[in-house]
């Protein structure tokens, strides 16, 4: 594991309407200790030759071509299983790093001894306009404040693998994320946020987040299956979850 090195780990299907800003806003960061792993999972438009075109310039990107369609989840977990940095960040094909995104977060964590921190971000539309909505990160998250709702943005993370004691494995639920940070925080950890804001996410009309029914099922399926939490405890932070949800 590389001394600081930041691993990127990027998932892509059918990415080639916004794969070449994604790794445009990589190839801009001000911190350069970086490697890049992009595992396309089993896209059936221009994205590889896009990415590859990328490859050829740059022996920092790490092309990984699955042959079939597989989700998300598992393209992610291929990309940790090749992650060779001391820290791991995620950015989606879709979405955008600013400039000093990784700058500012290394040194925000090694500074602080943290081992799991996250960022503000703001939304942006399917064609990269501003949607004027900000996700401010709170000044840390811990087990319980996060079943509240899930305030981590998946592309705003970085974890430091040398202080984790368990391995980063992406579920096949939806809400994979999520189901990722309650387990990292479940042994009283804390993440800490970094009210800065570092990066885009695109919000587009058929994301996950866009159906609101399917995302509160997926929650609930969480609190009761996942977390086996008591039928009483569910209710009231699914009653958080849904105050939480209307006011972003």
């Amino acid at each position: 594991m590389e001394k600081n090195l930041v691993s990127i780990i990027t998932p892509v299907y059918n990415g080639e309407k916004y794969i070449e800003k994604c790794i445009e806003s990589v190839l801009n960061q001000t911190y350069k200790n970086l490697e890049m792993i992009i595992v396309d999972d089993g896209s059936i438009d221009n994205s590889e030759n896009i990415i590859k075109k990328y490859t050829k310039e740059n022996s920092f990107i790490k092309y990984i071509k699955l042959k079939e369609n597989r989700g998300i989840s598992n393209a992610r977990n291929v990309a940790l299983k090749n992650a060779t940095g001391r820290f791991v960040a995620f950015l989606d094909c879709d979405d955008i790093y600013y400039k000093d995104k990784i700058k500012k977060q290394v040194n925000f964590m090694i500074e602080n001894n943290y081992f799991f921190t996250y960022t503000s971000y703001n939304l942006i539309d399917e064609n990269g306009q501003d949607l004027n909505k900000i996700i401010c990160a709170k000044e840390y998250e811990n087990y319980k404040s996060l079943l509240r709702g899930n305030n981590i943005g998946c592309l705003t993370v970085m974890i430091d693998r040398l202080k984790i004691n368990e391995n980063l494995i992406f579920s096949s639920n939806p809400h994979e994320d999520y189901i990722l940070w309650l387990s990292i925080l479940k042994n009283n950890n804390k993440a800490y946020g970094l009210n800065d804001v570092l990066s885009s996410y695109r919000k587009s009309n058929d994301s996950i987040s866009h159906n609101k029914i399917k995302a509160a099922s997926w929650t609930w399926n969480i609190y009761r299956n996942i977390e086996k939490l008591p039928l009483l405890k569910s209710i009231y932070y699914f009653i958080n979850y849904a105050i939480n949800g209307s006011m972003k």
